[in-house]
């Protein structure tokens, strides 16, 4: 499964150098198990047997800045150029109070490597790797997990911190992993123990489930398995929910949204994206039909009785703003994903031949902050989301606002307001209530294609001043 040695920067080598005269350094967690995988490792930790606090501390020093903020926890945060690590003692942990941080912890620096990797969470995080021998160091099978993509409790203790649930599923929606059976038992039974979390923390999984899954479904999934589900309501209520058939053949609303998901994933567009817009993508797609579940029944539609959500995209603002708090998003986000959920069916509204100019510059005001382009990318894994079904005709007219909103130089912006209070000041209008009024039509106008640069813009004014009273 892995290649025939872990890379390590030129920078961190030397300092395992130093620390190898003092104690015998193991890279440790996140690196070795993307190592294993095939992936770039990009946060090196080390954990160091055998050694003080007071020794590892004096041989890091010559390096670089430290930080010993966790001492109490036997960690040392050494920064190289512009790259923090994290330098660890072997550690004891125990429960002493409700909560994510209700733990004792004491250093052990003669702490063997089985029940050193007992307090990690998964048996993929309890890997070790020696860089000087070159030996993998896995007392609790995590190579073996990895190969069979199996997201394993590494011990009992796993029941102890309710957060590794919501690791469990962003882990296994990066990676694309199914949690073991008896995983998934000691889940269901903290299930109640979710009321210690901080809000924070529920977000900082959301997060990484947002910007980092390669197969999004496999975390909802595993929040359904686990019963975690009944935590998230907006997206519980999802399952159940049924849709038609003949244009859903998938199944229910949660069914659907899972393969809305991963087709998310699978676009360039997203793959190419910053974590921002990740963010704002994959929860606009999660949310997207968070309104069906109050808007569907059977009822006529074109002379047939089907089950239809009329109106699912407006339902769909209200709960796609207590999902986001309820998970601890932060405040600005709605004001991205909110208009994504409102407009995901635009493309089936209105004449569908051509998108004039003014419907595109209406939408693209209506979307801001997020962007037409942005817009296309939802609507896209949307039409996805029915397999085996695909509509060429609908991915051809996504194109086509995408390739109008081009022309127009709107895919990426919504469109501002040409005429400001300084050119009716420059036209001999007092500042006063008149303003607004006036501007926000001169504004509708420009939406309109009436003018398009300052200097029209100017003599529409003009046209419309009130009569300025004489001095």
């Amino acid at each position: 499964m892995s290649p025939a040695t872990l890379p390590i920067p030129a920078d961190l080598k030397a300092v395992l150098d130093a620390v190898r005269r003092v104690g015998r350094p193991r890279l440790v967690g996140g690196c070795v198990r993307d190592w294993l995988l095939g992936l770039e490792p990009k946060d090196f930790d080390v954990e160091v047997p055998g050694v003080t606090f007071e020794e590892l501390h004096r041989s890091l020093a010559p390096f670089g800045a430290t930080d010993v903020v966790g001492r109490s926890f036997g960690v040392i945060k050494l920064r190289l150029g512009g790259t923090e690590h994290d330098f660890s003692l072997p550690r004891r942990e125990s429960k002493t109070g409700a909560g994510h941080r209700g733990f004792a912890v004491a250093p052990d620096p003669a702490l063997g490597d089985a029940e050193a990797a007992a307090r990690r969470d998964f048996t993929l995080n309890a890997i070790a790797w020696d860089p000087f021998t070159g030996t993998l160091i896995d007392p609790h099978g995590g190579e073996r997990d990895l190969r069979a993509r199996v997201l394993r409790h590494t011990s009992a203790a796993f029941a102890e911190d309710p957060l590794r649930v919501l690791r469990a599923m962003q882990l296994a929606a990066r990676f694309d992993l199914t949690l073991a059976p008896e995983t998934t038992q000691k889940c269901q039974l903290i299930v109640d123990m979710y009321a210690e979390l901080p809000v924070e923390r529920v977000w900082g999984e959301w997060d990484k489930w947002a910007t980092k899954s390669a197969k999004p479904s496999r975390g909802l999934a595993v929040l359904e398995e686990t019963g975690w589900l009944r935590h998230f309501p907006e997206v519980a209520a999802l399952r159940g929910t049924q849709q038609d058939p003949e244009w859903h053949p998938e199944g229910d609303v949660f069914t659907h949204t899972q393969h809305c998901c991963d087709a998310l994933a699978r676009l360039g567009v997203w793959q190419r994206a910053d974590p921002a817009r990740r963010r704002v993508l994959l929860l606009a797609v999660l949310a997207h039909d968070f309104g069906k579940p109050a808007t569907t029944h059977r009822g006529e539609k074109r002379g047939v009785m089907r089950i239809i959500s009329p109106g699912h995209e407006a339902a769909g603002g209200p709960p796609t703003e207590s999902f986001l708090q309820r998970i601890g998003a932060p405040h600005g986000l709605v004001e991205w994903v909110r208009p994504l959920v409102l407009h995901h069916l635009v493309h089936h509204h209105g004449p569908r031949a051509e998108f004039g100019a003014s419907q595109v510059r209406r939408l693209a005001r209506k979307l801001a902050p997020a962007t037409v382009d942005d817009l296309c990318a939802v609507m896209i894994a949307d039409s996805f989301g029915r397999p085996p079904l695909t509509s060429t005709d609908t991915i051809a007219l996504i194109e086509k606002l995408r390739a109008r909103s081009r022309e127009l130089e709107l895919q990426y912006l919504a469109p501002r307001p040409l005429m400001l209070g300084r050119h009716l000041q420059a036209l001999g209008l007092a500042p006063g209530p008149a303003y607004k009024p006036l501007l926000d039509a001169a504004f509708e106008a420009q939406l309109d294609g009436e003018f398009a640069d300052e200097a029209r813009g100017t003599v529409w004014l003009r046209k419309h001043l009130p009569p300025i009273p004489p001095i």
